[in-house]
This record gives structure tokens, C-alpha cells and sequence, in this order.
């Protein structure tokens, strides 16, 4: 009984994901992995994932992502989806988001700032227009998406764009939702995981990312992806990068947070 009850208290005290992404955080309210200063980006990722796993930040994190600076058309469209799942004003970040965005539709010079920013403006209750357009015409023939325009297409751009097109309004059942969808499964090994391209060892976060695209979509992701994190899940309560390697795990726990818990982006 003494031994069924300790481990009783050993499972109840086992460090969660979101316990680890929490202590990383800074006295400047940032986060940053183990002996480095801290990130702005690290910190909006760390935000996201503690609020999908329904874990509130300290104040501290949002007045260190308010003070801290966005350049790119990236760095402010994460930052206004951070700061918007705080609950903290954005205006002024979204109105400079938007001015970033090009006759075309394109926001920034990426595709990826693109995707970005169509989540940006949604979670802050802004039309995505033309760059929901843009995104529709981004999609490569193999129906993935890509980092840049004529790239090669890659699980985790795909991933974001099919979440950003659903947050624009894109049926769940659009030809273009379907086609981006079916590319993440041809990424996904026997182990459950999905790779960031083919060819490559499935690794945490872009199973994640494709989970979090299943979930947009309100498809069933399957057991598989989610017994593949699992198998990446260290005592500590971070998750490896793949079976191979265990590199930034800050980043990647934050990043495995919102498909643990279901949530795609934008949160809310």
C-alpha cells in the first residue's frame, strides 16, 4: 500500500509541460532556454503555449513582450498574437502589421509572414482580405505551402497556412483545406510523427504543427501523432526535438503545448 501510494505522489508531483515552459521564465519577464538571456519570439511561443494548456502567465510576460522590440512583419504578427491571447492591446501592432502588406496581398516579403499575419489580424478581430487571397494562390501544386514565394513546400508552413486560411474563413471543406491537408499526411511516417519534409526523421514540432492543422480543420489528427509526442516526453517535462536529438526545448514544449491541448491558432 506504502508503494502504491508513493507512487501515487510521484505521478501527482511529475513535472507537466506547461511546468517547464513556466521555469524558464526571467526575472524580466521574458523566457529563454537554460543560461541564455531572454527572447522575444521565445517568449511569445512560450505565452502560446502556456495559455493553450490553460495556464496563465505572469504579468511580468506580457509587460516584457510590450516593451520589447518587433521588427519584421514575423516578429510583429507572432507578438500581436501573444499579446492578444494576454488580452493586452494590440492596435498599434496591427496597425503597423498592416501597413506592411503589399498591393497583392502579401504581408511582409514571406509567405510565412504572410500565414502569420492573417492569424494577427484575425485574433485581433481585423479582416485578412486580400491576404487570404494571396494565401490561396501561395499553395503549391503538391497542395503543401512554403517558407517563401516559389519555395519548396514544407509540414510546418502547410500546417500554419491551413490554420490562417480557416481563421480567414476558408471552409473546412475547400478544395484548398483538403489538398494542404492530404500533403501533411504524405509527411507522416510509420511512427506517427510527421517530418518537416520528406526524406527527413519525423520530429516534435512539426507533428505538432500538423495536429494543430487537423484540429483548424476539425479533422481527427489520430492517435498516432499524439503517441509519437508522447514518445518524446522527457521526467523534466520537456519534449525532445526528435528521437535523435534534444535541442531547444523551450521552444519545442512550447510549441507541443497547443496540440497536447488541442488548440489551434489563433488561441480563443
Amino acid at each position: 500500500m506504502g508503494l502504491i501510494l508513493a507512487a501515487a505522489v510521484a505521478l501527482a508531483l511529475a513535472a507537466t509541460p506547461a511546468d517547464f515552459v513556466s521555469s524558464h521564465q526571467n526575472g524580466d519577464g521574458g523566457f529563454s532556454e537554460q543560461g541564455q538571456s531572454s527572447d522575444p519570439n521565445l517568449s511569445s511561443w512560450a505565452v502560446l503555449g502556456l495559455i493553450a494548456a490553460g495556464k496563465t502567465p505572469t504579468r511580468a510576460a506580457g509587460d516584457y513582450l510590450v516593451a520589447a522590440p518587433a521588427d519584421s512583419a514575423n516578429d510583429v504578427a507572432l507578438r500581436v498574437v501573444a499579446l492578444d491571447s494576454l488580452g493586452r492591446n494590440t492596435d498599434s501592432l496591427v496597425s503597423r502589421l498592416e501597413s506592411m502588406r503589399r498591393a497583392d496581398g502579401r504581408i511582409g516579403s514571406l509567405v510565412n509572414s504572410t500565414i502569420w499575419g492573417v492569424i494577427a489580424l484575425r485574433a485581433a478581430g481585423r479582416p485578412a482580405g486580400t491576404s487570404v487571397r494571396y494565401l490561396l494562390r501561395a499553395q503549391r501544386p503538391n497542395g503543401g505551402w512554403a517558407w517563401y514565394p516559389r519555395g519548396a513546400a514544407d509540414s510546418n508552413d502547410t500546417a500554419a497556412a491551413i490554420e490562417a486560411l480557416r481563421a480567414g474563413g476558408v471552409g473546412a471543406r475547400s478544395r484548398a483545406i483538403r489538398r494542404g491537408l492530404a500533403f501533411l499526411r504524405r509527411l507522416q511516417l510509420p511512427s506517427g510523427g510527421f517530418s518537416l519534409v520528406k526524406g527527413r526523421a519525423a520530429d516534435a514540432q512539426s507533428t505538432a504543427w500538423a495536429i494543430q492543422a487537423f484540429v483548424a480543420a476539425k479533422k481527427a489528427p489520430g492517435r498516432k501523432a499524439f503517441s509519437f509526442l508522447a514518445s518524446l516526453s522527457r521526467p523534466d517535462g520537456s519534449y525532445r526535438y526528435s528521437r535523435r536529438y534534444a535541442v531547444t526545448p523551450v521552444w519545442v514544449t512550447s510549441q507541443v503545448l497547443p496540440a497536447l491541448n488541442r488548440k489551434a491558432f489563433p488561441l480563443g
